[in-house]
């Protein structure tokens, strides 16, 4: 069973820390979101930093803080762009009067205004002020138009303020603030109660000792798949050959070195609901493998015998515990698109993915080009995305899968 917690982890919250003596309590909830897992980034308006310093906000979310829109180092790579669209949900807290007045209007006069209008993420604000201030109108008027335009609100608790007034207008509770936010994670984690299996990396077949047969798969689109539907709530495990990537947090990583321990792993994970065959798996393996070293012999030339390695993607697909999502996929260096159909019909999967590793391409890069390609009756549907990162890749495939996956039984 995944916990709330490890559910959590790897998912990035923007806290925009705002004016009001409620600003103080934004340490307390940095702490406490970062106890789930998530990754904390912070913005700190003008207001707020009268009340906390950016010291003390760093050292709590152990990130940088950003502060200013006209800031050189972070404004020469487009920094409020990047703030505004590297998180998975902006969260304003605690929300002065000025602050959701700015939004409600579009402003965009310092960091803050400006992500809150550059995001195409989730907000969430929190109001915390004098109890007549939140009562006011023109603040009510704000808040129904930041509603009407689907932003969240957590509404504040009522009791003593630091005026000396009672009311309506506190900061909601801490641990309240990051229920609503844990909450909001889970209830749109639409893989949470899957279970999945993704294969990633080469495999190494020894010919002795010293050597072996293996290819340049880095791993590194295996790693992210594996990353993606972990995010997406799904309990993974990754089969991983030898790779030089960190093991993505939170997943279950099983170590393997050949063809026959990566398909025993596989077996040993079943059942799952949906599986990923991204490993690049050797076709072949020396028939005998000598326990010393192969010397030279003069100039003789060396034979070497080879038979075919266990099919891990054909297996997976016509097992009896076959999962509902099978998804291969196709490294080729030419006629990408007829070999790609052809192991399609041949493999018993239900979608591959084609990519082209002709001339040094995709392996150990950063990006990739794909064709996603999925069967359906007899019909093969083909979409040609266009080239991006692996990690994007990652997520359309898991975007995909979620949209066919439905609701867990």
């Amino acid at each position: 069973m995944v916990t709330a917690s490890k559910q959590l982890s790897g998912r990035r919250v923007l806290l925009i820390i705002s004016g009001g003596i409620a600003a103080y309590k934004g340490l307390d909830l940095i702490r406490r979101l970062r106890d789930t897992g998530l990754d904390v980034r912070c913005i700190l308006t003008s207001g707020g930093a009268q009340f906390i310093t950016p010291l003390s906000v760093a050292a709590l979310s152990e990130n940088k803080v950003h502060t200013d829109i006209f800031s050189l180092t972070d404004e020469s790579g487009m920094g409020h762009i990047r703030l505004a669209r590297e998180c998975d949900l902006v969260l304003v807290a605690p929300a002065s009067a000025n602050i959701i007045a700015r939004a409600a209007r579009g402003l965009a006069d310092d960091l803050a205004s400006t992500v809150l209008l550059a995001t195409d993420k989730p907000v969430m604000f929190a109001p915390a002020m004098n109890p007549v201030m939140l009562a006011n109108a023109a603040v009510q008027e704000n808040l129904e138009t930041l509603r009407k335009r689907g932003y969240g609100i957590i509404e504040p608790g009522v009791g003593g303020t630091a005026c000396g007034e009672i009311g309506s207008g506190r900061l909601a509770e801490v641990p309240d603030i990051v229920t609503i936010v844990s909450d909001f994670f889970l209830k749109n984690a639409p893989l949470r109660g899957f279970k999945a299996l993704v294969t990633s990396g080469p495999t190494f077949e020894p010919l002795d000792p010293v050597r072996f047969l293996g290819n340049r798969s880095s791993g590194k689109q295996g790693h992210a798949i594996a990353e993606a539907l972990a995010f997406a709530g799904a309990q993974v495990t990754l089969i991983s050959g030898p790779v030089n990537e960190a093991p993505p947090r939170f997943v279950q990583t099983v170590q393997v070195q050949t063809a026959r321990e990566m398909l025993e792993a596989c077996l040993k994970s079943l059942p799952v609901d949906i599986a990923v065959c991204a490993a690049a798996v050797a076709d072949f393996r020396p028939e005998d493998v000598s326990d010393r070293k192969i010397k030279k012999s003069g100039n003789d030339p060396v034979s070497l015998k080879l038979v075919q390695n266990p099919d891990i993607l054909a297996t997976l697909s016509q097992s009896n515990q076959r999962p509902k999502l099978v998804i291969g996929f196709a490294a080729e260096t030419n006629d990408g698109m007829e070999n790609a159909k052809a192991k399609l019909a041949k493999k018993g999967c239900d979608w591959l993915v084609l990519n082209d590793v002709g001339g040094g391409k995709v392996f150990g890069q950063d990006s990739n080009i794909v064709t996603l390609l999925r069967k359906s009756g007899n019909d093969i549907a083909s979409d040609t995305w266009a080239e991006k990162s692996k990690k994007d890749v990652a997520r359309d495939l898991v975007a995909a899968a979620v949209a066919f996956m439905g609701k867990p039984a």
